[in-house]
């Protein structure tokens, strides 16, 4: 088995392994197999929400996500792929559940990002980078920093946006959002409004199919 094959089959087992606890979380209550209701539904999307996608997109995938998590970076990959084959259906809403170590400085890095219109790019560069700068020995944001710089973050201004008293705002209302919708890991996913019954990359790309054709149902 050559190097290349090895990093593939490690990377399958690692996604095996973080799936497989995360649906056995799901099997043990914290995703009961009916959807999360909650009495104000306007919650599960804030005006601070990142979105990526066209806005108007019929389908909204929300993910609660922190950018410590293994689990969400094995998803990211997944999720850009259901919003490739749907370039005009589908959108992500991202919802910060900074439940790591470290976590809510990430979610500074993030949106910071956003004030330089680099979200997207910061944000694959730190799921990119996630095993240096989250690894489970404790955090080391300054490696987080400098994959942001490498992808054209100024890092001056950067520090800076991620210490306004905005982001602390942010981060308090997620909170209170993760709350409402009784979100307890990361990543968990909402598809206009419905959550997964069970866990997993199918199950996630099942619900967003089922969406997609019952909205171009009513079209």
């Amino acid at each position: 088995m050559n190097r290349r094959q090895l990093i593939v089959v490690s990377a399958a087992i690692a996604s095996a392994v973080i799936f497989g606890g995360s649906a056995l979380y799901y099997n043990r209550g914290g995703g009961s197999g009916t959807a999360v209701v909650a009495e104000d539904s306007n919650s599960l999307i804030r005006e601070h929400s990142p979105v990526i996608g066209p806005t108007t997109a019929p389908v909204t995938i929300v993910e609660f996500f922190d950018p410590s998590c293994e689990a969400c970076r094995a998803f990211y990959p997944i999720v850009k792929n259901i919003l490739a084959q749907n370039p005009h259906n589908v959108r992500l809403v991202l919802r910060y559940a900074a439940f790591h170590d470290g976590s809510d400085q990430a979610v500074g890095i993030l949106e910071a990002a956003r004030k330089q219109n680099l979200f997207e790019p910061v944000l694959e560069a730190l799921l990119a980078a996630q095993p240096e700068w989250a690894p489970h020995t404790g955090p080391d944001l300054e490696k987080a920093w400098q994959a942001a710089a490498a992808v054209g973050l100024d890092l001056e201004r950067g520090r800076q946006d991620a210490s306004a008293p905005e982001v602390a705002t942010v981060l308090d209302q997620e909170s209170k959002d993760i709350a409402t919708w009784q979100v307890e890991q990361t990543p968990t996913f909402f598809v206009n409004g419905k959550s997964l019954k069970t866990f997993g990359p199918q199950q996630l790309i099942d619900l967003v199919e089922s969406e997609v054709k019952l909205t171009r149902a009513t079209q």
